[in-house]
């Protein structure tokens, strides 16, 4: 299942719901049929996925090296930076602007 995110300050977001949950659990809010990050949560919420995201480098800092045997272009699982980005670029708009983010709209 899909969820889309929109923000007047920002495209609209499409993420699967896993990933969804994951985020919103991160900031403290549940995936609910509807739902909105307030521009006054926005600080804490990009600071929450923020502290997220180092903790998560730090616990699996990425290998720089390629393994013998491993080809250079296989596919690894994206880590939680690279997944969250998106999402907290589209916090960090939306706080400039003072603009909500909702879903479920």
């Amino acid at each position: 299942m899909l969820i889309t995110f929109k923000s007047h300050a920002a495209q609209d977001l499409i993420m699967m719901k896993d990933l969804a949950i994951t985020l919103l659990g991160i900031i403290g809010k549940q995936l609910g049929e509807r739902g909105v990050i307030t521009s006054e949560e926005m600080p804490r919420a990009i600071q929450k996925l923020e502290a997220a995201v180092s903790d998560a480098k730090r616990a699996h800092p990425a290998e720089s090296a390629v393994h013998p045997g491993q080809e250079e272009d296989q596919d690894e699982p994206l880590h939680l930076g690279q997944r969250a980005f998106p999402f907290l670029d589209m916090l960090r708009a939306s706080q400039r602007e003072g603009a909500d983010v909702m879903w479920g709209v």
